[in-house]
């Protein structure tokens, strides 16, 4: 591939991805976290054996339908209006930790239910994943989502 065509490319995915910067942010996130789960999974075995393991996957699986959900409902409101996306922001946020808390009570009638794994994987992995993430998103208005992994920062002297 020459370098033209590579910078055409490049230049598509910005413009999709500035379209719809909820979506492109929690992609990043899920494949952050999908990097990292194999390493959490094997601890949570050699910690607490199988249970464990079922119960931080399980965990993982909700932190990731979450913040599935929240770009979803982000999106959405976006569409509509100003309101309307404070209110998913806001609204949406205590549905679906009321939805993460009704998980957990259904899995805790399970067998191989393990709280102390299932707690420490929601807890961290959000907080983890979110922390993480804040290195990669753009602040300007020329990209809202995340920033052009192509355009390389430099050091600008300031001119008085």
């Amino acid at each position: 591939m020459n370098e033209s065509t590579e910078q055409r490319r490049l230049a598509s995915s910005d413009v999709e991805q500035n379209q719809e910067p909820e979506k492109g942010i929690v992609a990043d996130m899920i494949v952050r976290g999908m990097k990292v789960a194999p390493v959490w999974l094997l601890f949570s075995w050699l910690i607490w054996g199988i249970d464990g393991v079922a119960s931080s996957a399980y965990g993982l699986g909700l932190i990731f339908a979450n913040f599935i959900a929240a770009a979803a409902f982000l999106t959405w409101a976006g569409r509509i209006s100003t309101a309307a996306l404070m209110f998913a922001a806001l609204g949406g946020f205590i549905v679906r930790l009321g939805v993460l808390t009704l998980a957990v009570v259904a899995a805790s009638k399970i067998s191989v239910f393990a709280p102390v794994p299932l707690g420490i994987t929601i807890i961290v992995s959000h907080l983890g994943l979110l922390v993480w993430e804040t290195r990669y998103v753009s602040l300007s208005l020329a990209y809202p989502g995340l920033g052009p992994a192509h355009i390389t920062q430099t050091n600008h002297k300031e001119t008085k």
